[in-house]
């Protein structure tokens, strides 16, 4: 196989149980005030200790301590938009939720640089590695992904049965060029569990974001991320090298540099048509709203809310 070594079908049942699992913690949480009181104040606090204890092992690194917190953290940020009124009155407190998404992929950049840098090669972390020029390339693809966010003053809460935070300016081709970005990252730089934290965690915020949930990509993503993290941190050899339920990456370089050029080209084709959307319509990326077609989200609020 291309991009994974042959595995057994059970390997199958697990990505499917991973998806749903995701989905349907976000969706709870789209729909209960205490679901996000007990998973995001709660149960991290239970969790803290536990990961402190258990913190000397193979997989635990730098990297996963901080996008535990941050990804806790820009769930927490969303849940104020969410639930309360405060960033109505208070619109410096949007820039939080890009400053978060910015953090989160710098964390993953500068991880990626130094896979590169360092030369990654054989066990690092309980994973084995393999680097090359797609880091860089990729790296690259994940910087100007991050300078490609844009208007956050646009963002608001919807009303009704599911309380969303609406971010109509993250378009989907943004969205894919960010899923194809982090796909490539985990890829090449946390390849022990890159069947279902690259693949299965990036289409669990994708999918609601594409068809039956629009403009909350970035909630979702907050949401399965923090999930995700919580499962890693508390049981962080359950898909690591050796276990039954993991699957191995290729170490196919072929595979790593399509992945790379892929993520490059689509944040560059992205690049340009935001750049053309500025210049024609005299727009400012730091204050105005690109791309947004509010209309749409009004209705699906209204949708929702009957």
């Amino acid at each position: 196989m291309f991009f994974f070594e042959s595995f057994p079908w059970y390997n199958v049942l697990i990505w499917l149980l991973v998806f749903s699992i995701l989905i349907g913690l976000n969706e709870w949480i789209r729909r209960s005030k205490f679901a996000n009181g007990l998973l995001f104040i709660a149960l991290p606090l239970v969790l803290t200790p536990i990961w402190y204890i258990n913190r000397d092992n193979d997989i635990t690194s730098w990297f996963t301590w901080i996008k535990v917190y941050s990804a806790l953290a820009g769930s927490i940020i969303y849940l104020v938009v969410r639930y309360t009124n405060f960033y109505k009155n208070h619109k410096w407190y949007l820039i939080f939720i890009p400053a978060i998404l910015a953090i989160n992929i710098l964390e993953a950049v500068v991880r990626e640089f130094q896979v590169g840098v360092q030369g990654f090669s054989g066990i690092v972390d309980g994973m084995y590695y393999i680097s090359g020029g797609w880091n860089y390339l990729n790296a690259v693809a994940g910087l100007l992904n991050m300078l490609l966010i844009c208007g956050w003053f646009g963002i608001y809460a919807t009303s009704g049965k599911c309380r969303d935070m609406i971010w109509s300016d993250q378009t989907p081709l943004w969205i894919i060029a960010y899923g194809i970005w982090n796909i490539s990252y985990v890829y090449s730089c946390a390849p022990g569990n890159a069947f279902y934290s690259g693949f299965a965690l990036n289409i669990a915020a994708t999918v609601p974001a594409l068809l039956w949930a629009k403009g909350t990509w970035m909630q979702t993503r907050a949401h399965t991320l923090t999930f995700w993290m919580f499962w890693v941190m508390t049981f962080p050899y359950f898909f690591a090298t050796g276990s039954s339920f993991n699957v191995s990456v290729s170490y196919n370089p072929a595979a790593n540099w399509t992945l790379a050029i892929v993520s490059l080209t689509l944040n560059i084709v992205m690049a340009f048509w935001q750049g053309y959307r500025i210049v024609k319509y005299r727009l400012n990326p730091l204050k105005d709203e690109l791309w947004s077609n509010r209309d749409q989200f009004d209705e699906l609020d209204k949708t929702i809310s009957a």
